[in-house]
């Protein structure tokens, strides 16, 4: 396949640009089923832990946290899952760019998964990684997905054709 630039705008032989297939997305209800809740969740949690909201550590309670797990540094670290987390999840409620956005999630959810979770096993009745392996799940699923009807990726795929 080859790529080449026009008018700012990388295509492939076809003529669909890296725009349009990232926000390519069916007219399907599944996804928008998966955004708002999941979207709400991290938004949430990034919210604790950048800003200290809702029983948070904000960041830097968090970045010691992260530097006794031994994710150094402790503060970057903390900002950026809490970034990843805060914003990715105002993008999935929206909508917007829910391709990159979900792989950012699921990276950080995988990060979270090895680094903290699973040598507690499963449940998280034992602070296991039951949770992070179901948001895990939703964010891949929305990788492959697209952010589905009511989003403005959908909006934006229509008037760029």
């Amino acid at each position: 396949m080859s790529t080449s630039i026009n008018a700012l705008k990388l295509e492939d032989a076809s003529g669909t640009s890296v725009i349009q297939r990232v926000l390519t997305t069916e007219a399907s209800l599944a996804p928008l089923a998966l955004r708002i809740p999941v979207g709400i969740i991290f938004a949430a949690h990034g919210a604790q832990k950048l800003f200290g909201a809702f029983g948070g550590y904000g960041l830097e309670g968090t970045g010691q946290f992260f530097e006794s797990i031994g994710l150094t540094p402790g503060y970057l670290m903390a900002l950026l899952a809490g970034g990843a987390e805060f914003l990715g999840g105002l993008a999935l409620i929206l909508g917007l760019l829910v391709r990159p956005s979900a792989l950012v999630l699921a990276f950080t959810m995988l990060i979270a998964i090895v680094t903290v979770h699973l040598d507690k096993g499963l449940f998280m009745a034992n602070n296991g990684y039951e949770f992070g392996l179901a948001l895990l799940a939703i964010s891949v699923a929305l990788v492959f997905s697209g952010a589905g009807s009511f989003s403005v990726d959908r909006t934006l795929s229509r008037s760029s054709k």
